[in-house]
C-alpha cells in the first residue's frame, strides 16, 4: 500500500493497488478482496491540496501519542483505579497540547479554505 499511496494522483494509485491485487490474488486472496473493497476510502486524502497529503495519509502523529501515553502507564505499572489511569493520560494529552501542537503547525488550513472557495466557484460556473 506505501507505492499505491505516493502515486501522484488517485488514478494512478487506483491503477498500481488493482494490479497489486490482481498480482496476488492467488495466493492472498481474501487480502486482495479487502483492498479492493477499502481502496476509494485509502485514496480520499487525494481530494485535499497536495501539501496536506503526507499528513492526511498517514496516523503516525496519533501512533505515537498513544505509544507515549502506554509508556506512561507502564512506568506505574498497577493503577489503584481507573480514575487515576484515566488522569495520567489526560495530563499527557493535555501537555502535548499545550506544548507541541501549538508550537507546530501540522496542517495548513488556509489552503483547505482556498480549496474550498475555489471548488465552491467552480460549482457556480458550471452550474452543476
Amino acid at each position: 500500500m506505501k507505492t499505491t499511496c505516493n502515486q501522484e494522483s488517485a488514478d494512478e494509485a487506483r491503477a498500481k493497488a488493482l494490479r497489486v491485487a490482481s498480482k496476488w490474488r492467488l495466493l492472498l486472496p481474501e487480502a486482495c478482496s479487502v483492498l479492493e473493497e477499502g481502496l476509494e476510502d485509502t485514496l480520499t486524502f487525494y481530494s485535499y491540496p497536495r501539501s496536506h497529503w503526507r499528513h492526511i495519509r498517514s496516523n503516525n502523529p496519533l501512533e505515537r501519542l498513544f505509544r507515549e501515553v502506554r509508556r506512561r502507564t507502564r512506568v506505574v505499572g498497577a493503577f489503584p483505579d481507573l480514575t487515576s489511569c484515566l488522569m495520567l493520560a489526560a495530563a499527557r494529552l493535555k501537555w502535548t497540547e499545550e506544548r507541541r501542537w501549538e508550537k507546530r503547525r501540522y496542517m495548513d488550513i488556509d489552503l483547505l479554505l482556498e480549496e474550498l472557495v475555489q471548488r465552491s466557484q467552480e460549482v457556480k460556473t458550471t452550474g452543476a
